[in-house]
């Protein structure tokens, strides 16, 4: 047997590690071949110097939370057989590409010169920074694969199209895991119309795999989970530990910024969809409402640690708090969170207590059987419009 994603695959079944599900095999089988096609691909002269033949077409995984997007992406990308390569989560790639962005155009003539020289461009690229950004990824990544591609952001919205067909044009193969069709990506968008070309060429120049098996994985992972612990303390610390590793396979993991309305909000720890993040971080520095939206789009579960009782003095701390339940409610975004007291009970007193009953109401359905079926993104209440 060609050793491969499939191979991986294979073990964790005997293992017992993974249940049978026919869309994922048919996934695997996808990322097998493209890992075959790799394999006996040679970009002749150099690094990018020009292939024999085109590049292996690249996958585009597709599904709701939960189906395995990530599972397979990590099998795949693992045994690849292929150097340099990248795995990158989407929005730490697009803050990479701003700020690379913001780079070329401050620099003088006589330095982006030296730099399209050293990339082996043309001077005639002129003051246009796709090119030889592009250029610099693909000397970087002959494979860039992507977690969570979505587009909430316009600045990303105006640049995709440009920078992955010259991406595809120097012979990076991409791979890329979504919650959303190409065609539903950046749905509703400002100027959406000049968004379109990146969806063309989405669907042009990557095979769409989708993964649209029954079996919400995540949920299996969750059920048995406590979602609310409380009172705070060694044994709420350790059961969110034990939440996060039962949810990613990890101990920890990797911060990740978001861009949104370009500046960087960062998330200490996620991986597989899921944030980890403790109240200080979230609702004691000024977020807003667009911060929040971003998490809850980004991310499929919530793993809020060490929520304190919102005594009046800390008003504008339980006010960033309502926002964030409900954009994370809205979305559907699984909670596990770690507080000092129950719901009920977290805002005693001050000004804003009676708004608060909602977001009581909320962190009480959130952690019902009803809610947790649901998957990320569906609109609705889960036990109808509280």
């Amino acid at each position: 047997m060609t050793r491969g994603p499939r191979e991986r695959y294979e073990a964790m079944r005997a293992r017992g590690e993974l249940t049978p599900d026919a869309a994922q095999e048919r996934a695997l089988a996808q990322l097998q071949e493209l890992a075959d096609a790799l394999r006996a691909w040679r970009p002749a002269g150099g690094l990018f110097g020009g292939a024999r033949k085109p590049p292996p077409r690249g996958l585009y995984l597709v599904g709701d939370v939960g189906r395995g997007k990530s599972m397979l992406m990590d099998l795949f990308f693992e045994t690849a057989p292929v150097r340099p390569k990248t795995r990158i989560h989407f929005h730490a790639f697009m803050r990479d590409v701003h700020a690379d962005i913001k780079r070329w155009r401050d620099a003088d003539d006589k330095e982006k010169r030296r730099r399209l020289k050293a990339l082996g461009l043309s001077a005639r690229s002129g003051d246009d920074p796709v090119p030889p950004l592009a250029k610099a990824i693909a000397d970087r990544a002959r494979l860039l694969c992507f977690d969570e591609l979505q587009v909430t952001d316009v600045a990303d919205a105006m640049i995709l199209g440009r920078l992955f067909a010259a991406l595809l044009d120097f012979g990076v193969v991409i791979v890329a895991t979504s919650n959303r069709y190409p065609n539903d990506l950046y749905k509703d968008g400002l100027n959406r119309q000049l968004f379109l070309p990146f969806i063309d060429l989405i669907e042009a120049r990557l095979d769409i795999v989708p993964l649209d098996g029954p079996t919400d994985h995540r949920l299996a992972k969750l059920k048995g989970i406590e979602v609310y612990h409380c009172p705070l303390g060694p044994e709420a610390d350790a059961r969110m530990q034990e939440a996060f590793r039962r949810m990613t396979g990890l101990d920890r993991g990797h911060p990740v910024d978001l861009t949104v309305l370009g500046r960087s909000v960062r998330i200490p720890e996620a991986a597989m969809g899921v944030a980890r993040a403790g109240f200080e971080t979230l609702c004691a520095r000024a977020l807003g409402p667009a911060d929040y939206l971003a998490i809850a789009e980004t991310f499929h579960t919530l793993l809020l640690e060490r929520i304190p009782v919102l005594t009046p003095d800390k008003r504008n701390e339980a006010r960033r708090f309502v926002t964030l339940i409900d954009a994370v409610y809205e979305a559907r975004v699984k909670l596990i969170a770690s507080a000092a007291a129950p719901p009920d009970a977290l805002y005693p007193e001050g000004d804003g207590r009676f708004e608060f009953a909602r977001t009581v109401s909320r962190l009480i359905e959130m952690q019902s059987e009803a809610y947790m079926g649901l998957g990320h993104g569906q609109g609705g209440g889960a036990a109808g419009n509280i």
